[in-house]
Protein backbone atom coordinates (compact mmCIF):
# COMPACT_ATOMS: atom_id res chain seq x y z
CA UNK A 1 0.00 0.00 0.00
CA UNK A 2 2.70 2.16 0.69
CA UNK A 3 4.26 1.90 -2.85
CA UNK A 4 0.77 2.48 -4.46
CA UNK A 5 0.79 5.66 -1.96
CA UNK A 6 3.91 7.19 -3.36
CA UNK A 7 3.09 6.91 -6.91
CA UNK A 8 -0.69 8.90 -6.82
CA UNK A 9 -0.63 12.54 -7.20
CA UNK A 10 -2.66 14.03 -4.84
CA UNK A 11 -2.18 17.75 -5.82
CA UNK A 12 -1.36 19.10 -8.83
CA UNK A 13 0.21 22.76 -9.97
CA UNK A 14 2.38 24.57 -11.84
CA UNK A 15 4.84 28.27 -10.14
CA UNK A 16 6.14 29.70 -13.33
CA UNK A 17 9.87 30.83 -12.70
CA UNK A 18 10.80 31.71 -15.92
CA UNK A 19 9.63 34.64 -18.42
CA UNK A 20 9.44 32.93 -21.69
CA UNK A 21 7.48 28.97 -21.08
CA UNK A 22 4.52 28.86 -23.12
CA UNK A 23 3.72 25.44 -22.37
CA UNK A 24 5.08 23.19 -19.55
CA UNK A 25 4.58 19.37 -19.39
CA UNK A 26 4.20 18.42 -15.65
CA UNK A 27 6.32 15.79 -14.95
CA UNK A 28 4.59 12.53 -13.98
CA UNK A 29 7.29 9.98 -13.48
CA UNK A 30 5.29 7.50 -14.22
CA UNK A 31 2.42 7.92 -11.25
CA UNK A 32 -0.56 8.22 -11.57
CA UNK A 33 -3.34 10.46 -10.48
CA UNK A 34 -5.60 9.86 -7.76
CA UNK A 35 -9.58 10.26 -8.06
CA UNK A 36 -10.20 13.29 -6.00
CA UNK A 37 -6.94 14.94 -5.99
CA UNK A 38 -6.51 18.62 -6.12
CA UNK A 39 -5.91 21.29 -9.49
CA UNK A 40 -4.49 24.48 -8.94
CA UNK A 41 -4.89 26.32 -12.19
CA UNK A 42 -3.96 29.97 -11.74
CA UNK A 43 -4.25 33.09 -13.47
CA UNK A 44 -2.82 33.69 -16.53
CA UNK A 45 -2.38 30.03 -17.18
CA UNK A 46 -4.85 26.95 -18.69
CA UNK A 47 -4.37 23.41 -17.79
CA UNK A 48 -4.74 20.40 -20.35
CA UNK A 49 -5.43 17.00 -19.79
CA UNK A 50 -4.38 14.60 -22.55
CA UNK A 51 -5.24 10.68 -22.82
CA UNK A 52 -4.08 8.44 -25.35
CA UNK A 53 -2.18 11.57 -27.01
CA UNK A 54 -5.40 13.17 -27.40
CA UNK A 55 -6.78 16.21 -26.00
CA UNK A 56 -9.65 15.89 -23.76
CA UNK A 57 -10.30 18.43 -20.25
CA UNK A 58 -9.43 21.49 -20.27
CA UNK A 59 -9.16 23.63 -17.21
CA UNK A 60 -9.51 27.52 -16.79
CA UNK A 61 -7.92 29.18 -13.98
CA UNK A 62 -9.31 28.06 -10.24
CA UNK A 63 -9.20 25.02 -8.03
CA UNK A 64 -10.60 21.72 -8.60
CA UNK A 65 -11.14 18.36 -7.26
CA UNK A 66 -10.45 16.22 -10.39
CA UNK A 67 -13.40 13.75 -10.20
CA UNK A 68 -16.19 12.96 -12.75
CA UNK A 69 -18.33 16.32 -12.83
CA UNK A 70 -14.78 17.97 -13.15
CA UNK A 71 -13.38 15.89 -16.08
CA UNK A 72 -16.50 15.05 -17.92
CA UNK A 73 -14.42 14.15 -21.43
CA UNK A 74 -12.11 11.74 -19.56
CA UNK A 75 -14.83 10.26 -17.49
CA UNK A 76 -16.47 9.12 -21.08
CA UNK A 77 -13.60 7.97 -22.78
CA UNK A 78 -12.92 5.71 -20.02
CA UNK A 79 -16.47 4.79 -19.54
CA UNK A 80 -15.80 4.88 -15.60
CA UNK A 81 -19.19 4.85 -13.66
CA UNK A 82 -20.12 7.95 -11.99
CA UNK A 83 -18.32 7.91 -8.64
CA UNK A 84 -15.55 5.88 -9.69
CA UNK A 85 -12.44 6.63 -7.37
CA UNK A 86 -9.53 4.45 -9.35
CA UNK A 87 -6.26 6.43 -10.08
CA UNK A 88 -5.81 6.97 -13.59
CA UNK A 89 -2.76 8.05 -15.65
CA UNK A 90 -2.95 11.29 -17.86
CA UNK A 91 -0.95 13.83 -19.53
CA UNK A 92 -1.33 17.33 -17.98
CA UNK A 93 -0.12 20.45 -19.19
CA UNK A 94 0.09 23.89 -18.18
CA UNK A 95 -0.03 26.89 -20.65
CA UNK A 96 1.02 30.02 -20.06
CA UNK A 97 -1.98 32.26 -20.89
CA UNK A 98 0.29 36.10 -19.60
CA UNK A 99 1.49 38.64 -22.29
CA UNK A 100 5.13 38.20 -23.45
CA UNK A 101 6.10 41.51 -24.28
CA UNK A 102 9.02 43.42 -25.82
CA UNK A 103 9.78 40.87 -28.46
CA UNK A 104 11.80 41.92 -30.87
CA UNK A 105 11.62 42.08 -34.87
CA UNK A 106 13.82 43.41 -37.35
CA UNK A 107 14.73 42.59 -41.17
CA UNK A 108 17.71 40.07 -42.34
CA UNK A 109 17.40 41.34 -45.40
CA UNK A 110 16.44 45.31 -47.16
CA UNK A 111 13.20 44.98 -48.15
CA UNK A 112 12.73 46.68 -52.34
CA UNK A 113 10.52 49.03 -53.00
CA UNK A 114 9.71 50.91 -55.95
CA UNK A 115 9.68 54.99 -55.06
CA UNK A 116 8.41 57.50 -57.25
CA UNK A 117 11.60 60.24 -56.43
CA UNK A 118 14.59 57.62 -55.83
CA UNK A 119 13.06 54.81 -58.05
CA UNK A 120 13.62 51.38 -56.64
CA UNK A 121 15.08 51.49 -53.25
CA UNK A 122 16.23 49.24 -50.19
CA UNK A 123 14.80 49.49 -46.76
CA UNK A 124 15.51 48.07 -43.46
CA UNK A 125 13.42 48.08 -40.18
CA UNK A 126 12.74 47.01 -36.74
CA UNK A 127 10.99 47.05 -33.89
CA UNK A 128 8.73 44.91 -31.01
CA UNK A 129 5.66 43.16 -30.72
CA UNK A 130 3.60 41.74 -27.72
CA UNK A 131 1.25 38.47 -27.78
CA UNK A 132 -0.91 36.37 -25.51
CA UNK A 133 -2.22 32.49 -26.11
CA UNK A 134 -5.83 33.05 -27.06
CA UNK A 135 -6.78 29.48 -27.38
CA UNK A 136 -4.50 26.95 -25.30
CA UNK A 137 -5.76 24.21 -27.47
CA UNK A 138 -5.18 25.40 -30.64
CA UNK A 139 -1.98 26.31 -29.95
CA UNK A 140 -1.07 22.64 -28.59
CA UNK A 141 -2.47 20.67 -31.58
CA UNK A 142 -0.70 23.45 -33.99
CA UNK A 143 2.30 24.23 -32.40
CA UNK A 144 3.82 22.04 -29.64
CA UNK A 145 2.98 18.76 -29.84
CA UNK A 146 4.52 16.11 -27.98
CA UNK A 147 7.26 19.02 -26.46
CA UNK A 148 7.88 18.81 -22.64
CA UNK A 149 8.39 22.46 -23.14
CA UNK A 150 7.20 25.12 -25.25
CA UNK A 151 8.77 28.39 -24.95
CA UNK A 152 8.90 31.93 -26.95
CA UNK A 153 12.34 31.12 -28.46
CA UNK A 154 10.67 27.78 -30.93
CA UNK A 155 7.84 30.44 -32.11
CA UNK A 156 9.85 33.69 -32.14
CA UNK A 157 11.58 32.99 -35.48
CA UNK A 158 8.39 32.18 -37.30
CA UNK A 159 6.61 35.18 -35.88
CA UNK A 160 8.94 37.62 -36.63
CA UNK A 161 9.10 36.57 -40.54
CA UNK A 162 5.16 36.60 -40.30
CA UNK A 163 5.53 40.29 -39.36
CA UNK A 164 8.53 42.02 -41.83
CA UNK A 165 6.44 40.00 -44.75
CA UNK A 166 3.28 41.91 -43.63
CA UNK A 167 5.03 45.11 -43.01
CA UNK A 168 6.90 44.57 -46.21
CA UNK A 169 3.11 44.19 -47.89
CA UNK A 170 1.97 46.84 -46.13
CA UNK A 171 4.92 49.62 -47.71
CA UNK A 172 4.26 48.75 -50.76
CA UNK A 173 0.79 48.92 -51.01
CA UNK A 174 0.53 52.07 -49.69
CA UNK A 175 2.45 53.97 -52.41
CA UNK A 176 4.42 56.18 -50.46
CA UNK A 177 7.10 57.77 -50.70
CA UNK A 178 9.79 56.90 -49.31
CA UNK A 179 10.28 60.72 -47.75
CA UNK A 180 7.25 60.24 -45.89
CA UNK A 181 7.55 57.13 -44.70
CA UNK A 182 8.80 58.16 -41.02
CA UNK A 183 5.92 60.50 -40.43
CA UNK A 184 3.74 57.68 -40.77
CA UNK A 185 5.03 54.41 -39.02
CA UNK A 186 2.19 54.65 -36.64
CA UNK A 187 -0.12 53.96 -39.16
CA UNK A 188 1.75 51.44 -40.41
CA UNK A 189 1.70 49.84 -37.30
CA UNK A 190 -2.28 49.95 -37.01
CA UNK A 191 -3.05 48.60 -40.72
CA UNK A 192 -0.07 45.65 -40.48
CA UNK A 193 -1.95 44.62 -36.79
CA UNK A 194 -5.27 44.06 -38.64
CA UNK A 195 -3.53 42.05 -41.34
CA UNK A 196 -1.55 39.93 -38.24
CA UNK A 197 -4.40 39.28 -36.55
CA UNK A 198 -5.44 36.66 -38.53
CA UNK A 199 -2.18 35.18 -38.80
CA UNK A 200 -1.59 35.07 -35.43
CA UNK A 201 -5.20 33.35 -34.98
CA UNK A 202 -4.24 30.65 -36.94
CA UNK A 203 -1.44 29.06 -34.01
CA UNK A 204 -4.22 30.20 -31.04
CA UNK A 205 -2.31 33.46 -30.59
CA UNK A 206 -3.17 37.21 -30.28
CA UNK A 207 -1.11 39.68 -31.37
CA UNK A 208 -1.69 42.73 -28.44
CA UNK A 209 0.65 45.17 -29.94
CA UNK A 210 2.99 45.79 -32.65
CA UNK A 211 5.39 48.89 -32.72
CA UNK A 212 7.34 50.08 -35.58
CA UNK A 213 10.86 51.75 -34.21
CA UNK A 214 12.51 52.78 -37.32
CA UNK A 215 12.98 52.53 -41.26
CA UNK A 216 15.91 53.49 -42.46
CA UNK A 217 17.41 54.00 -46.07
CA UNK A 218 20.64 53.41 -47.69
CA UNK A 219 23.91 55.47 -47.32
CA UNK A 220 23.33 56.95 -51.04
CA UNK A 221 19.55 57.67 -50.49
CA UNK A 222 20.26 59.00 -47.46
CA UNK A 223 22.82 61.70 -49.18
CA UNK A 224 20.26 62.23 -52.11
CA UNK A 225 17.97 63.49 -49.48
CA UNK A 226 20.39 65.85 -47.53
CA UNK A 227 21.21 67.02 -50.90
CA UNK A 228 17.61 67.62 -51.95
CA UNK A 229 16.92 69.72 -47.76
CA UNK A 230 20.09 72.02 -49.11
CA UNK A 231 18.67 72.92 -52.38
CA UNK A 232 15.28 73.62 -50.91
CA UNK A 233 17.07 75.68 -48.47
CA UNK A 234 18.99 77.58 -51.04
CA UNK A 235 15.90 78.69 -53.69
CA UNK A 236 14.43 80.11 -50.56
CA UNK A 237 17.38 82.33 -50.07
CA UNK A 238 19.25 82.74 -53.23
CA UNK A 239 19.82 86.59 -52.98
CA UNK A 240 21.51 85.56 -49.43
CA UNK A 241 23.85 82.72 -51.41
CA UNK A 242 24.89 85.33 -54.25
CA UNK A 243 25.82 87.91 -51.53
CA UNK A 244 27.49 85.22 -49.99
CA UNK A 245 29.69 84.08 -52.88
CA UNK A 246 30.93 87.51 -53.89
CA UNK A 247 31.55 87.79 -50.41
CA UNK A 248 34.09 84.82 -50.68
CA UNK A 249 35.40 86.08 -53.97
CA UNK A 250 36.25 89.37 -52.20
CA UNK A 251 37.60 87.43 -49.49
CA UNK A 252 39.82 85.53 -51.37
CA UNK A 253 41.20 88.08 -53.29
CA UNK A 254 42.25 90.48 -49.99
CA UNK A 255 44.36 87.45 -48.72
CA UNK A 256 46.24 87.47 -51.81
CA UNK A 257 46.35 91.22 -52.74
CA UNK A 258 49.05 90.14 -55.24
CA UNK A 259 47.16 87.84 -57.28
CA UNK A 260 46.58 88.94 -60.73
CA UNK A 261 43.25 87.30 -61.05
CA UNK A 262 41.68 89.80 -58.59
CA UNK A 263 38.64 90.62 -61.14
CA UNK A 264 38.27 87.28 -62.26
CA UNK A 265 37.54 85.69 -58.89
CA UNK A 266 34.88 88.32 -58.19
CA UNK A 267 33.33 88.11 -62.12
CA UNK A 268 33.62 84.34 -61.11
CA UNK A 269 31.65 84.36 -57.96
CA UNK A 270 28.91 86.62 -58.97
CA UNK A 271 28.58 84.44 -62.20
CA UNK A 272 28.11 81.26 -60.56
CA UNK A 273 25.39 83.09 -58.28
CA UNK A 274 23.36 84.57 -60.86
CA UNK A 275 23.46 81.47 -63.33
CA UNK A 276 22.52 79.77 -60.03
CA UNK A 277 19.17 82.21 -58.75
CA UNK A 278 18.21 81.93 -62.58
CA UNK A 279 18.21 78.50 -62.94
CA UNK A 280 15.87 78.55 -59.87
CA UNK A 281 13.71 81.15 -61.36
CA UNK A 282 12.96 79.72 -64.41
CA UNK A 283 11.96 76.30 -62.45
CA UNK A 284 9.84 78.46 -60.26
CA UNK A 285 8.35 80.49 -63.45
CA UNK A 286 7.12 77.11 -65.10
CA UNK A 287 5.94 75.85 -61.60
CA UNK A 288 3.77 78.95 -61.69
CA UNK A 289 2.48 78.73 -65.68
CA UNK A 290 1.63 75.08 -65.03
CA UNK A 291 -0.28 76.45 -61.63
CA UNK A 292 -1.99 78.88 -63.58
CA UNK A 293 -2.62 76.54 -66.91
CA UNK A 294 -4.38 74.51 -64.73
CA UNK A 295 -6.88 77.09 -63.15
CA UNK A 296 -7.50 78.37 -66.68
CA UNK A 297 -9.60 77.46 -69.26
CA UNK A 298 -9.49 79.11 -72.79
CA UNK A 299 -12.31 80.24 -75.09
CA UNK A 300 -13.04 77.68 -78.41
CA UNK A 301 -14.02 80.30 -80.56
CA UNK A 302 -11.78 83.42 -79.48
CA UNK A 303 -8.43 81.82 -77.34
CA UNK A 304 -8.81 83.89 -74.56
CA UNK A 305 -8.20 82.81 -71.28
CA UNK A 306 -11.39 82.84 -68.43
CA UNK A 307 -11.19 81.70 -65.10
CA UNK A 308 -12.01 78.18 -64.81
CA UNK A 309 -15.27 78.93 -63.08
CA UNK A 310 -16.50 81.37 -65.88
CA UNK A 311 -19.54 80.31 -67.90
CA UNK A 312 -19.58 82.93 -70.57
CA UNK A 313 -15.88 83.87 -72.88
CA UNK A 314 -14.47 87.51 -70.68
CA UNK A 315 -13.55 88.71 -73.95
CA UNK A 316 -16.54 87.63 -76.99
CA UNK A 317 -19.29 86.40 -74.42
CA UNK A 318 -19.25 83.07 -76.04
CA UNK A 319 -20.87 80.31 -73.75
CA UNK A 320 -17.98 78.06 -72.59
CA UNK A 321 -18.16 74.60 -72.74
CA UNK A 322 -18.75 73.00 -69.78
CA UNK A 323 -16.85 69.71 -69.36
CA UNK A 324 -17.52 66.41 -67.30
CA UNK A 325 -15.25 63.49 -66.88
CA UNK A 326 -15.79 59.82 -67.75
CA UNK A 327 -17.50 57.61 -64.81
CA UNK A 328 -15.85 54.54 -66.67
CA UNK A 329 -12.24 55.35 -66.85
CA UNK A 330 -12.21 59.07 -65.45
CA UNK A 331 -11.15 61.49 -68.35
CA UNK A 332 -12.31 64.79 -69.14
CA UNK A 333 -14.80 64.48 -71.87
CA UNK A 334 -17.58 67.87 -73.47
CA UNK A 335 -20.87 68.07 -72.17
CA UNK A 336 -21.86 67.71 -76.20
CA UNK A 337 -19.84 64.31 -76.33
CA UNK A 338 -21.49 60.90 -77.06
CA UNK A 339 -18.84 58.69 -76.61
CA UNK A 340 -15.70 59.00 -74.37
CA UNK A 341 -12.32 59.87 -76.58
CA UNK A 342 -10.07 57.51 -74.04
CA UNK A 343 -12.28 54.27 -73.78
CA UNK A 344 -15.34 54.54 -76.23
CA UNK A 345 -18.11 54.08 -73.49
CA UNK A 346 -20.90 55.77 -74.72
CA UNK A 347 -22.17 58.36 -72.41
CA UNK A 348 -25.70 59.83 -71.40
Amino acid sequence: MGFFKTNMLKSLEWVDDTHDTLIYKYPMDGRQIQWGSKLTVRESQVAIFLNKGKVADVFKPGYYFLQTSNLPILTQIMAWPYGFKSPFYADVYFVNTKQFTNQRWGTSNPITMRDKDFGTIRLRGYGTYAFRVADAEKLFKELSGTNSTFSTEDINQHLKSIIVSSISDTIAESKISALDIASNLLEFSDVASQTLAKEFEVFGLELTKLVIENISFPEEVEKAIDTRSSMGVLSDKMDTFVKYQSANALREAATNPGTSGFGTQIGAGLALGEMMRQSISTTDSKKEEASTKEDTKFCPECGAANPLGAKFCCECGVKLTVKGKCPKCGAEVSSKSKFCPECGMKLK
